[in-house]
């Protein structure tokens, strides 16, 4: 498999894996206080990659990687985790999956503004149609439901996207698991002593759908999945990988719909629909 179809594929794997993010980590703020959730999962999987890479005896990124990794961890570690359990008070993840639109769109931005990419005009079009339609979207359903969520959630894509293209651009040189690993072990410390002081008094009272979101944004979402996904990224393209993020929209809302049971409206799928076909454009002229 060359090297682009390989970034395709992990990117592909990534995006399958970061599709019960939000519907998890719906289902653990229930119970859960949101500064908690984001610290304790954090801390767990930075326990785990603090393991693997003693287990595989990586040496210590390079001193100029160091402001790089602190980016990762600012966007991906705590911003996009703590953004969106905050907005997940407000909206419902069906709601909030359709953000997920924007990501293509700030992955790209970043990846020209950091990783040096330089996509065509006619990428910038069908990036900017497929975007704006998300914006609509969450405008009319601004007017019945929940503008915080709505701004918390168009921050958390912004920081994300960010964590994406400069973590995308160190894996390049330090490796895809490696980067995210090192990400999180840089901020094990803060997290350790933030979830001790924000943890629940009991987990008594912690039903099983709220642990196992806990567990799922823990393992999954914070670290197996960025292995492929940083590993597509790298491999096959920031801007031009960076668009299968469409397909998560389409897959969140899914999830919400048969493990949730939450209200997916036709217009949801309607405009995630529109959107995917605006990407599946963009991507001709990613490169």
């Amino acid at each position: 498999m060359d090297r682009t179809a390989s970034g395709w594929l992990n990117g592909l794997i990534g995006v399958i894996i970061f599709s019960g993010s939000l519907p998890a980590t719906r289902v653990a703020v229930t119970q859960f206080d949101p500064v908690f959730l984001t610290v304790a999962r954090a801390a767990i999987a930075g326990g785990l990659a603090l393991l693997l890479l003693l287990l595989f005896g990586q040496k210590r990124p390079a001193r100029h990687d160091i402001l790089s990794l602190i980016v990762v961890a600012a966007g991906v570690v705590v911003g996009f985790p703590l953004l969106t359990a905050l907005a997940l008070q407000h909206v419902t993840s069906a709601h909030s999956v359709v953000f997920v639109g924007l990501l293509p769109l700030a992955t790209a931005v970043f990846g020209v503004l950091r990783g040096g990419e330089r996509p065509k005009p006619a990428f910038w079009l069908f990036a900017m149609m497929g975007s704006g339609l998300v914006c609509g979207f969450a405008l009319v359903q601004g007017l019945n439901g929940a503008p915080v969520g709505d701004a918390l959630m168009v921050a958390a894509i912004i920081v994300c996207g960010l964590g994406y293209a400069e973590g995308a651009k160190l894996s390049r040189t330090l490796g895809g698991w490696q980067v995210i690993s090192w990400a999180l072990v840089l901020s094990l410390p803060l997290m350790i002593v933030s979830a001790i002081f924000f943890m629940p008094a009991s987990f008594s009272n912690i039903d099983a759908p709220a642990l196992a979101g806990l567990a799922y944004v823990s393992l999954f979402s914070m670290l197996i999945g960025f292995v492929f996904w940083y590993r597509g990224l790298a491999h096959g393209g920031i801007a031009s990988v960076g668009q299968l993020q469409l397909l998560q929209p389409f897959l969140g809302l899914t999830l919400a719909g048969t493990l949730l049971h939450e209200t997916v409206t036709w217009t949801m799928f309607a405009v995630t629909a529109v959107v995917i076909a605006c990407v599946a454009a963009a991507r001709k002229f990613a490169r």
